[in-house]
């Protein structure tokens, strides 16, 4: 009995000991198992987490500028305006535009200056430091200060000179062909200009007709600042070539004969022919059948009319169905006549000497005219020619003694017209080059 007893208090007695020495048991695994996470994260990710940064140098301290700051204003000179105004109109203090005037004086024509654009420069105290007037990018002006007080000068702009071949075909007109090539009137003018002799281009020109300039080019950096001097011109129209070479101050043929012709192709630039030369036209005025002994060339009025070649003026006035007109009387017993004009020439009077290519009128329609037009006549001898078919005199040739050096040039130039595709070549400013 007390054996029984003992054993049922023995096991009431030993579950309190049992379930600590099971939770001291769960303890010391939990235990065991946050020990190992902790050096897995010590290992594993400390090392990953960079240590923190040691002491920072010392800031530099910037140093401190010798040069004041400037200040730029730039201005514009507009049309009919002066220097003077554009500066005032800028706020400029008075005793900086009379500085500035007086020092450009001596390298500036104010009276014939046009444009152009200028920077005035100052320091924190408002003190002029620089004055730069640029009236072209190849004609800079500047004013600056140095020890013995403000100096102006005209800065030297260095240029480089190329030597281009352009070429292109026309499609409707020279014009718009030579832009297509890249170019710029002024050369398209100059171009038709030397061949004038022997190409009309408001009536000659065909599609398809091929063309070359050998030509230099002036730049300034990268931009482009003018055309110089044309070496050498081709015009081609089918089997026919027409060259130019440069020699001294004119254009020859690979023969050394010159292009400028006595006589110009044509005295204007024209729209289109209205009449041709007939010995039987019915008259559209006055009716019948009448001759027609010039060509009329239709162009809108006022057009300048030129001289077609070197004379003097045998008359200059009305004279009934023609209008208002200009004889004028040439070499080798021609002749020329322009009627129907609207005015004359500036000079242009009897006895007066003029020039090929002088302006002698401008197109009309005075006298029996149905509309503006000039009535333009070539007699020789008395007998009246066709414009469109008189075989003029031809261009003087060079000197027997120039010969040898105009092949020289001539055979130069041979070798950049024939080439088969445009290059170019630095004359001054640089190093050759070729395309």
């Amino acid at each position: 009995m007390e054996d029984l007893e003992l054993r049922k208090l023995n096991r009431i007695e030993g579950r309190p000991f049992e379930a600590k020495r099971k939770r001291r048991k769960r303890i010391l695994l939990s235990g065991a198992f946050l020990g190992g996470l902790f050096f897995l994260i010590y290992f594993l990710v400390l090392p990953s987490i960079p240590p923190p940064p040691s002491e920072p140098p010392p800031a530099s301290i910037p140093p401190t500028s010798r040069e004041s700051p400037l200040h730029t204003l730039e201005g514009e000179l507009r049309d009919r305006s002066t220097l003077f105004q554009s500066l005032s109109e800028n706020h400029i203090p008075l005793r900086w535009i009379d500085l500035i005037i007086s020092k450009l004086k001596p390298y500036v024509n104010f009276k014939k200056m046009k444009g152009g654009t200028y920077q005035f420069i100052t320091d924190v105290k408002g003190e002029l430091v620089k004055f730069i007037y640029e009236v072209s990018p190849t004609e800079i002006y500047e004013i600056e200060k140095d020890s013995e007080g403000y100096v102006a000068q005209r800065k030297r702009v260095l240029l480089d000179r190329h030597l281009v071949k352009v070429v292109g075909e026309i499609h409707s007109s020279l014009f718009e062909a030579m832009e297509a090539a890249g170019e710029q009137d002024p050369l398209t003018i100059a171009f038709a200009e030397i061949l004038a002799w022997e190409v009309d281009f408001y009536k000659d020109v065909r599609e398809g007709d091929r063309f070359k300039v050998v030509v230099e080019k002036v730049y300034k950096g990268d931009q482009f600042i003018q055309y110089g001097t044309i070496h050498a011109v081709e015009y081609q129209r089918g089997e026919r070539i027409i060259r130019g070479i440069r020699y001294k101050d004119g254009y020859y043929n690979e023969k050394g004969i010159s292009l400028r012709k006595a006589f110009l192709k044509a005295p204007l630039r024209f729209n289109r022919i209205s009449s041709k030369f007939s010995w039987a036209r019915k008259h559209p005025i006055l009716g019948g059948t009448r001759p027609h002994l010039g060509i009329d060339y239709a162009a809108p009025p006022g057009t300048p009319i030129w001289a077609v070649a070197e004379g003097t003026v045998t008359f200059c006035g009305w004279n009934t169905g023609f209008g208002n007109q200009v004889i004028l009387r040439h070499m080798n017993g021609y002749m020329t006549y322009y009627g129907h004009l609207s005015g004359f020439g500036s000079g242009i009077k009897k006895g007066a000497r003029v020039g090929q290519k002088q302006i002698v009128g401008y197109v009309g329609s005075t006298g029996l005219s149905t509309g503006p037009h000039l009535d333009y006549r070539v007699a020789q001898n008395g007998q009246f020619r066709n414009p469109l078919k008189e075989v003029f005199p031809t261009g003087l040739p060079i000197e027997k003694g120039e010969m040898e050096a105009f092949h020289k040039t001539r055979d130069g130039m041979w070798g950049w017209l024939q080439g088969d595709s445009p290059y170019w070549k630095r004359i001054e400013g640089g190093e050759d080059k070729k395309d």
